[in-house]
């Protein structure tokens, strides 16, 4: 007979599918928004007790709210960057993760948060993870319970693995990202050179001479330097071909 608990394989298949639907989106090419949206719904269907999630991301070295399962996920996200204080800012801070199991806990150490949080919400547990990205602090996992001691140690331990998870859809999307900027960089190049080229035949200057015409033509529209090229290749290719026809 076997010993195993029928629940809790019931829940690693579960964890198992959501994982695989997850990384079907991630390498499917979705947009950053259906990623971090599939996360935090995610962590809401999986982790015990947890009714709301959040995904905070820095931008810029600010950071803002990328995905909510809700409105209310998202404002106490705005009260904690207005403290300065509560769980999930400690958590990108510092490698545990944060869990407060009642934020009705006198003993609370973010006072001034969870003041605001039981005056204005409903919710009364809260656990933060921090993601990091090739050891950068990226941003933090953030979940919430409107029942106190909601958010057992138990689930605790499944937010972390969705944590991690996050993590690993954060890389991607940046690694596609700079794909992408990579690529656009190669093209504008490629736009650059065959500019240079036909403005060195059309008027018989130098490379240097035809750059700076380019360079000079850019800062006078206020129009970046490969867009500037792109016109000029546009025109003299119009040009021809209506010589051509001609």
């Amino acid at each position: 007979m076997s010993s195993e608990n029928p629940s809790a394989q019931s829940v690693d298949a579960t964890i198992h599918d959501v994982f695989r639907q997850l990384s079907a989106l991630i390498y499917a090419g979705a947009d950053s928004g259906s990623i971090h949206q599939a996360v935090v719904d995610a962590a809401k269907r999986l982790v015990d007790g947890c009714d709301r999630a959040s995904l905070l991301v820095r931008t810029r070295d600010r950071y803002a709210t990328a995905a909510s399962t809700d409105d209310i996920a998202r404002r106490i996200d705005q009260i904690e960057l207005e403290l300065g204080e509560g769980p999930c800012v400690d958590a990108i801070l510092d490698e545990a993760y944060q869990h407060d199991p009642d934020l009705t806990d006198a003993r609370t150490p973010w006072p001034r948060f969870t003041a605001r949080i039981v005056a204005e919400t409903p919710v009364r547990s809260a656990i933060g993870y921090r993601l990091l990205l090739d050891g950068d602090k990226v941003g933090a996992l953030n979940l919430f319970s409107d029942t106190p001691n909601g958010l057992t140690a138990k689930s605790a331990d499944v937010g972390a693995v969705i944590a991690s998870f996050a993590s690993v859809a954060l890389m991607a999307i940046r690694a596609r990202e700079e794909a992408a900027t990579l690529r656009e960089g190669l093209q504008s190049n490629r736009e650059i050179g065959k500019a240079v080229g036909l403005l060195m035949s059309a008027h018989h200057i130098n490379g240097q001479e035809a750059f700076d015409l380019l360079r000079r033509t850019s800062q006078e529209l206020n129009m970046k330097l490969a867009h500037v090229a792109a016109q000029v290749v546009e025109g003299q290719e119009s040009q021809f071909g209506a010589t051509r026809s001609s």
